[in-house]
C-alpha cells in the first residue's frame, strides 16, 4: 500500500511544519498545492518535498482535485495544514501498509483542540472524516464550502484520530465564521433561497440549544459554551448576509426567468 499525502495551503507558515512532520515515515511522497501564499509557506513545504505547486484559488473541491491529480501513489491521505495525525492513527496506517486493503477508503474521527482543551462533545466530536482513499475511487465535490468526498465502493473506519488545531483563539474563530458565512450565503443565493424572519430569529437559538444541550456542549466547560454560542451566531450571520446579497443581487444580477 503506497500513500501520497496531499495538502492544500495558503499562508500556513505557522502550522504547516507540524502537519507535514506528522505524516513523515508513513507516506511515500508529499504533495503541496499552494494558492500563492505571501508568507513562508512554500519554503516550509520545500523542506519536506520537491512536489510543491502554486495554483490560483477557485474553490476547495477544485484545488483538492488538482492536488490529487499530482499524486503518483494509488492511495491518498488528504490532510489540512491545521491537522496532525495522532500517534494511534499513525500506528494503524503503518499496519494497513503491510497489505493491500480491499475497501476504497477509510474514515477516522477528528478531534479539535480549542481554547486550551480537547473537545469531546458540542457536536464537534467525533467528527468522522474520509481522508485515506484510493485515488481512482474518490473525487471532491462542492463549489462553495463544506466540500464532500464522493467515494465509489466500501468505506471502513479507523479508530485513531486526526488532531485538529483549527482556531488559535476566539478572534480567529470569528474571522473564519465571517469568511465561511459569506460563502454559505452565496451558496444559498445560488440555490435561489431567501432569508425569512424565522431564519434569523429562531434558527440561531435552536443551533445553540442543540450544541450546548443535545450535543452535551456543557460537558466541555467554557469552550463548549463558546462553541455553542458561535454556532448559533454563524447561522444568524449567514442568513443576514443572504438578505444583504438579495438586496444587491436583485438589482445588479437577477436570476433569469
Amino acid at each position: 500500500m503506497e500513500i501520497s499525502a496531499v495538502v492544500i495551503t495558503y499562508n500556513e507558515e505557522k502550522r504547516l511544519d507540524d502537519a507535514l512532520k506528522s505524516v513523515e515515515g508513513i507516506v511515500s511522497e508529499i504533495i503541496v498545492v499552494d494558492s500563492f501564499s505571501s508568507d513562508d509557506t512554500v519554503e516550509i513545504a520545500k523542506k519536506y518535498t520537491d512536489k510543491v505547486f502554486e495554483r490560483k484559488w477557485k474553490n476547495f473541491s477544485d484545488q483538492k482535485n488538482f492536488a490529487n491529480s499530482k499524486a503518483s501513489c494509488p492511495w491518498i491521505f488528504s490532510l489540512d495544514a491545521d491537522e496532525r495525525l495522532s500517534s494511534e492513527l499513525r500506528k494503524e496506517i503503518l499496519l494497513l501498509k503491510e497489505e493491500e486493503p480491499r475497501c476504497s477508503a477509510f474514515s477516522m474521527p477528528r478531534q479539535v483542540f480549542y481554547l486550551g482543551r480537547w473537545i469531546r462533545h458540542s457536536g464537534w466530536y467525533p467528527d468522522w472524516k474520509i481522508r485515506l482513499f484510493r485515488k481512482d475511487k474518490a473525487r471532491w465535490e462542492g463549489e462553495y464550502i463544506h466540500e464532500k468526498l464522493v467515494v465509489e465502493g466500501e468505506i471502513e473506519r479507523l479508530r485513531g484520530s486526526i488532531h485538529h488545531f483549527t482556531y488559535r483563539n476566539i478572534s480567529e474563530h470569528l474571522d473564519r465564521i465571517n469568511n465561511f458565512s459569506q460563502l454559505g450565503a452565496q451558496k444559498l443565493y445560488s440555490e435561489k433561497k431567501k432569508c425569512r424572519w424565522y431564519h434569523i430569529v429562531f434558527l440561531p437559538f435552536f443551533r445553540f440549544m442543540k450544541s450546548f444541550f443535545l450535543k452535551a456542549g456543557f460537558l466541555d466547560g467554557h469552550p463548549g459554551f463558546v462553541i455553542s454560542v458561535l454556532n448559533g451566531y454563524s447561522i444568524f450571520i449567514r442568513y443576514a448576509k443572504l438578505k444583504e446579497i438579495w438586496k444587491k443581487g436583485e438589482r445588479i444580477e437577477p436570476f433569469p426567468d
